[in-house]
């Protein structure tokens, strides 16, 4: 399946409320801009107050009549989260799209969140999971169930789920880290479907990836690699994004398929038709085999619920 799709052709999204993380840049961004295009009242979320406040002059350029907010939110912290969810109940009684976007690629040295895990892990998959049990009241209280996209990557491809040291405390480089995190994501997408058919929540996990996007995730250089290896591969990243990558506008259309579009289906995965889903049209992502392992899924959730004290079952 491949859809020669914009977000002209999304469905009027007037009177529905949007949560897109990490949308003060980026993909980010350009989900939300394309949210608001359609009339979605969308809250920018993201943990710098002052890029927040950039991106919201920004988006009112750019959509003059759109209903945009910014509230912080850092997913690198458990009571950052808690706090956003309060605020945000305190504003509105549904959500009707989240998506799960922020993240962190490879720091060349392990780092850990505010509550002691591995930084991006902690940021890209257990914020996020947190974030839609806490969320989960909200979601199920919109007309028709809201959807939730989790944004994922091509690295999910090649990720593998290391339970005994999911942390990376005893053994840490930055990419392995990271394409643990992005298979996490997408095993979160699959089972928060199954999960959602099982007790009856008017929910619709779907999940995406950008392909090869060209955002500051991606290419940024300001995180200082070490080592003659590290500084190879990141510039061997940057040349390789530049070749055969996408914009940001490009690579959120599949997140904005999965957000918007009649035709995307619940526990789907979608991203670019070209070769090797680097950039192009929206079409069926492929599904590693690791994520559609119900054991490991299973397992993965049940740590996830121990380690952010929340529960989304």
């Amino acid at each position: 399946m491949t859809v020669h799709w914009d977000i002209t052709q999304a469905p009027s999204l007037k009177g529905k409320v949007a949560v897109v993380t990490g949308a003060t840049g980026g993909l980010g961004y350009a989900t939300a801009r394309g949210l608001v295009s359609r009339g979605a009242e969308v809250i920018l979320a993201g943990r710098n107050p002052a890029k927040g406040a950039a991106a919201l002059e920004r988006l009112r350029t750019d959509c003059p009549d759109g209903a945009v907010d910014f509230m912080t939110l850092d997913l690198a912290s458990l009571q950052s989260i808690a706090d956003f969810t309060q605020n945000l109940s305190g504003r509105t009684g549904s959500v009707d799209i989240l998506v799960n976007n922020a993240g962190v690629m490879g720091p060349p040295k392990r780092q850990e969140t505010i509550d002691g895990f591995e930084l991006q892990f902690g940021t890209n998959y257990l914020g996020p999971f947190a974030l839609t049990a806490r969320l989960r009241p909200l979601l199920c209280a919109g007309k028709g169930g809201a959807r939730v996209v989790t944004v994922a990557s091509l690295a999910a491809l090649s990720g593998k789920l290391v339970f005994d040291d999911l942390q990376a405390r005893h053994h840490y480089t930055p990419f392995g880290a990271y394409r643990q995190s992005k298979l996490a994501d997408l095993i979160l997408a699959l089972e928060l479907d199954r999960q959602a058919r099982q007790h009856g929540w008017p929910i619709h996990s779907i999940a995406a990836h950008p392909g090869w996007a060209m955002t500051d995730i991606a290419v940024s250089r300001s995180s200082n690699p070490q080592g003659l290896r590290e500084r190879l591969l990141r510039r061997a990243t940057l040349v390789a994004f530049t070749l055969f990558g996408q914009s940001a506008d490009h690579g959120a259309l599949p997140i904005l398929f999965a957000a918007t579009a009649p035709q995307a289906r619940d526990g789907g995965y979608y991203g670019p038709d070209g070769w090797g889903e680097r950039r192009g049209n929206v079409t069926e992502a492929i599904v590693p085999p690791a994520a559609r392992d119900l054991q490991l899924a299973q397992r993965l959730w049940q740590v996830s619920e121990r380690l952010t004290g929340t529960a989304l079952s």
